[in-house]
Order: C-alpha cells, then structure tokens, then sequence
C-alpha cells in the first residue's frame, strides 16, 4: 500500500491516457462550434442575406479579445498563477456562454435596417457571441496543452499532443460534414413552398455538445488534484513559482518568437482556409453546397490519422525541426494548386486537400511538443498563451482580410440568388503565408543547432 502512495498518478499508462481521453473530448466540442459555420456560408448570403464583408468579420471576431484585450495573456498568467483546475473550468463556462449568444442571435430575426457599428445586428451579435467563445475556446487550449505536459512529460509527449489534436480535428471534420445536413434535415418549407434550411440547429446541437465537453473538464480536475497528492506523496519538490518577470524571461528568446511566428503563418494558412474551403468547392469546383463541406472534411481526416503518428515519429527519433520545414512546403504546394486555373473537378481538389492533411500534421505534431525544449514548465502556460496570442492576430485578421478581398476584387454575377466569387486571389495569399512559414522554419533549424534546444532530438527519455 505505501509502494502504492509513492508512485505518481501519471506513472500509470491507464490513468494518463484516460485523463487524455476527457480533456481532448473537451477540445472536441470546441473545434466544432469553431468550424461549424464554414459550411454554411452560401446559405447565410442566401437565407439570412450575409455577404463576404459580413462573413469575413464574423469569422474575425474569434480574436477580438484574446488579441486586443490580451485575454489570452491574462489567461496564461492566471494559469501558470492559478492552476489548470481553475482555469480550465472557467474557460469551458465562457465556451458555453459565447455559443449561447451566438446561438439567440442566428435564431432570431432582427430588422434589416437594425445596425451596429455598421454591420447588421444578427452578425454583431454573433460575431460577439463567437468573441465570447474565441476566449474561452484559446484559454483551454493553452490548458489542455499545460495538461499534457504536466502528465506525459518525459514519456510519450509528443503522441500525447497528438492524439489530442487528432480528436480535437474530428470535432472540425464533424462540422464540415454533418453542419448543411443538419441544417437540411431540420428544415421547413415556408407557405409559399419554398424550402429553408434550419440555420440555428447545427449551432444548438453545437451548444449542447459543449455542455457535455464541460462537465468531461470537470471530471477530469478531481484526477489532477490526485494527481498533484500523488506528486506530494513521492516527495516530489513544487516548481519554483512563476513570477511575472518571467514574462520577459519569455518573450527575450529568440526561439520562443521563432516558433510563434511559425505558428501564425502556418495557422494563418489553414484555419481561415477552412472557414472559405467549402464555398470555394462551390465556387471554383463546382461541388454541389449540400456536399461542399465533404471534401474540406477530409483535411482534418487526414491530421486524425497522421498526428500521431508524426508525434510518435518525434518522441522516438526527433527531427522536430525538420518535420515543420517539410510541412511548410507542402502548404506552399497546395495552396498554389489550389490558386492555378487547372483541373477545377471535384477529384483533383480531394487529392490537394489529402496533401493539406499531411502539412496539416506535420507542423503541429512537432511544433507544439518542441515549445517545452525551449520554455521553463513554471513558464509554460504563459508561453503557449503569448504564442496563442500571436496566432490570433492571424485567426482575425487573415479571415476579414480574405473576405474583404472576395467582396472588393473577385465578386462575380448573382446566380441562384447567391453572389459568386473567383477564389485565385486568396489562395495566393494563402500561399504567402506559406512560403513565409518556410524561412521562419529554416531559421528555426538553424537557431536550434546553435543553441542546442533539442529539436531535432527524440522526446522519450531512455
């Protein structure tokens, strides 16, 4: 029994990896609610009469505080400050309450002259609700990611993130291929006859799932706090304290910028993405909306499957570095297919969108396991909330950005009610971001062999 006291909770595989299993269930629900409206673009611009504009700066809005009111700053302290018990249950509170609001404000109806700031009431309110959510969903990342390395450091880490992120993608995939089938299946036909899908419904059963992903949070903080008696069982020492100087302890390292900055133009290339690739299959590849959703779903598919075993990859024989180099180029390949004017048929975009899958799991099976070689564990919630802060720049502005450039430069005729649009520009600009990844990746590598961080070394300790 004493032999039992000593041992540390997370020395055993069944305990960590089911305390693994309900917080990436957790990320789940988010990365639903986080994608859920993709799909549903044309039927925004045709039923609730959105535009580009409209939809560009609802889908900002995901950054709003988190960049501009540094919440996710805040949030990173609070956690190195408070623990992840505290702050992840109050993160997954604000997931609720933003999709809540998002929620009320797809499901009612608002004057068509009723404004604010400008833009139409139902997509202000919306956009705030999806703010709210922004906050919340970013806090318990940085969380989740804290968890992980608190349970699985100097053991099967880099997996461990892996799979998490993998779960996490089945959240994107299920947004993008049930959200117009949902929507479809629950809709009524007016007195009139004509047939109108149930916008608000994906939403709901999105704020439902959410419910059940907080109270798996819940559960999961009775095992930390066995987790940190276990810890003071074994007479394990607690980490020196982080102190708020740590902050520029963080942000004075090169490494730490290089890393963040890949972040933001990596992310920057394929979250926005997502939120554009199923009107894009409609636009540019002539896939019926009903199915557009389909074939951006594989994407996040492909990084279920492939995450962890390019994390495994890494925790056994390392070359993190080099992984994220890689990545980078096959998001530069994509992205350029994807803006020439060749092969616009559904199978070619599906054979693009699989190569995505694979840059879209390369990059981060390295990227975020390799932040733990470079950062202090006291200083770790600060650091991803600082790289998580830089991200978010990314995730608001490239999504208005691209819907400002569809709404200004490549608007084409009205067809079916619904406005078209030549998608060349964007995924040039896509393919920017790309090749911009690639010299942060290089330099990275090259910051790496010079200072010695370890990322091209394996994570598992012998």
């Amino acid at each position: 029994m004493t032999e039992l006291l000593k041992k540390k909770l997370n020395d055993s595989k069944a305990m960590r990896w089911s305390v693994l299993a309900l917080i990436a269930f957790t990320m789940l629900c988010g990365y639903f609610l986080t994608d859920v409206m993709s799909p549903l673009k044309p039927m925004l611009e045709k039923e609730l009469l959105w535009d580009s504009l409209d939809y560009g700066f609802f889908t900002s809005a995901y950054g709003w505080f988190n960049v501009f009111l540094l919440m996710l700053i805040f949030g990173g302290i609070i956690l190195d400050k408070m623990g992840v018990r505290f702050t992840g249950s109050w993160a997954c509170i604000l997931m609720v309450v933003g999709c809540a609001l998002k929620y009320y404000a797809i499901a009612s109806t608002f004057d068509a002259t009723s404004l604010i700031l400008g833009f139409k009431t139902q997509v202000f309110l919306a956009a705030l609700g999806y703010a709210i959510f922004g906050v919340g969903v970013e806090i318990v990342g940085i969380t989740v990611s804290k968890i992980i390395v608190k349970w699985f450091k100097g053991k099967e880490l880099a997996l461990a993130m892996g799979l998490e992120m993998s779960t996490a993608r089945i959240g994107t995939t299920l947004a993008m291929v049930l959200t117009v089938p949902m929507a479809e299946y629950f809709g009524v036909f007016d007195e009139l006859g004509t047939f109108h899908p149930n916008i608000p419904m994906p939403i709901l059963f999105c704020l439902i799932l959410l419910c059940i992903g907080t109270v798996a949070f819940f559960i999961y903080t009775f095992y930390d706090k066995k987790l940190d008696e276990s810890l003071e069982a074994d007479g394990e020492e607690p980490e020196e304290p982080f102190r708020v100087k740590d902050i520029f302890s963080i942000i004075s390292n090169k490494g730490f910028w290089l890393i963040a900055l890949l972040c933001v133009l990596f992310y920057s290339a394929v979250f926005p993405f997502i939120k554009y690739a199923a009107d894009l299959m409609v636009q540019k590849y002539h896939v019926d909306p009903k199915l557009a959703g389909t074939i951006p779903g594989l994407l996040p598919i492909g990084a279920i499957i492939l995450t962890p075993l390019f994390g495994s990859l890494y925790d056994r024989i390392g070359k993190g570095a080099s992984l994220m180099i890689a990545g980078s180029v096959m998001l530069i390949v994509v992205h350029t297919l994807f803006a020439l004017p060749i092969f616009n048929v559904w199978w070619f975009a599906t054979i693009i969108m699989i190569i995505l899958g694979f840059a879209f799991s390369l990059v981060p099976s390295a990227m975020w396991p390799s932040v733990p070689k470079i950062i202090p564990e006291r200083q770790l919630g600060t650091a991803y909330a600082l790289i998580f802060w830089v991200q978010n720049w990314g995730l608001m502005g490239v999504p208005l950005l691209i819907g400002w450039v569809l709404d200004t430069y490549c608007k084409g005729p009205v067809v079916d009610g619904a406005p078209t649009y030549d998608y060349t520009l964007p995924m040039a600009i896509f393919a920017v971001f790309g090749v911009l990844a690639l010299i942060i990746g290089i330099w990275l590598k090259a910051e790496d062999k010079k200072k010695g961080y370890g990322l091209e070394l394996p994570n598992i300790q012998k």
